[in-house]
C-alpha cells in the first residue's frame, strides 16, 4: 500500500471513529430536550464528516474533490457548533472537550487538503 492510500485509509478510519464516538458519548448524555434536539443535529453532522469524505475519495475530478473535502470540512465545523451547545454535565464535560478537539483537528486536516488541492 503506497503512503497516499494509507493516509487516505487513516483518515476514513479517523472520521468512523469521530462519529461512533459521538453516538457512544450522546447515549450518556442527561437527556433534556435542548440535548435530544442538538444531539440529533450533531449525530448527523458527525456521520456527515466520513460520509462526504469517503464520496471525495470516489471523485470523478478535482474540483468535484475540493467540493466534498470543503462539505467534510463544513460538517466537522458544524459538528464542533453542536457539541458546545450540549449539556453535558460536569461528569461527561472532559469527554466532550475530547470529541471538541477532534472536531478541531479534522477542520485543521481537511482544510490542509483544500489548499493543497487548491494550490495544485
Amino acid at each position: 500500500m503506497s503512503a497516499q492510500q494509507q493516509q487516505k485509509y487513516d483518515l476514513e478510519e479517523r472520521t468512523f471513529l469521530f462519529a461512533k464516538n459521538v453516538r457512544t458519548f450522546m447515549k450518556r448524555l442527561p437527556r433534556s430536550i435542548c440535548n435530544i434536539e442538538d444531539g440529533k443535529q450533531l449525530v448527523r453532522a458527525s456521520g456527515s464528516v466520513g460520509a462526504n469524505y469517503i464520496e471525495a475519495n470516489e471523485a470523478l475530478s478535482k474540483k468535484d474533490f475540493a467540493h466534498r473535502i470543503r462539505i467534510s470540512r463544513k460538517e466537522a465545523k458544524e459538528a464542533r457548533y453542536w457539541l458546545r451547545l450540549i449539556e453535558p454535565g460536569a461528569e461527561l464535560e472532559k469527554e466532550r472537550d475530547v470529541l471538541l478537539q477532534e472536531a478541531q483537528e479534522l477542520m485543521n486536516i481537511l482544510g490542509a487538503i483544500i489548499q493543497k488541492t487548491v494550490n495544485k
